[in-house]
């Protein structure tokens, strides 16, 4: 699958009081570049949801590698590298320039309004699939 790259500036309110990214922020990056990857495939995720269908994070392994500071330029790079029945796992990597400043695995389940895991419609991974 292709690589989906967003843009992303440092605030002074994703920093600590080093002026560094507190590291629980690029969580919250990470989840906006996945949710910037939907869109430019076409999904809506809050039309899904009306619909009894979300994803859920069940897994994140993220490795921090080199900090990023306030007002630096990222860009966070985001791909799925692969489906099961009722989940996807994405890579990710923030990087600033030509420095990797973390590298991060996700795997996203979909569950339905009983929030037990459900097959991920094929009109979705084929939207997923495509570019």
């Amino acid at each position: 699958m292709e690589d989906f790259i967003t843009e992303k500036k440092i605030y002074y309110h994703d920093t600590d009081c080093g002026q560094v990214v507190y590291y629980a922020n690029y969580l919250k990056h990470l989840e906006e570049a996945r949710t910037e990857y939907f869109a430019e495939k076409g999904i809506d995720l809050k039309k899904l949801s009306e619909e009894s269908t979300w994803f859920v994070v069940a897994k994140v392994e993220i490795n921090y590698k080199y900090p990023a500071r306030y007002q630096d330029i990222l860009n966070i790079l985001t791909r799925i590298d692969g489906f099961k029945n009722a989940s996807m796992d994405f890579y990710q990597k923030i990087t600033k320039s030509d420095t990797i400043i973390v590298e991060a695995r996700t795997v996203l389940v979909c569950v339905g309004s009983d929030f037990k895991p459900k097959p991920i419609p094929l009109d979705l991974k084929n939207a997923l699939n495509s570019i």
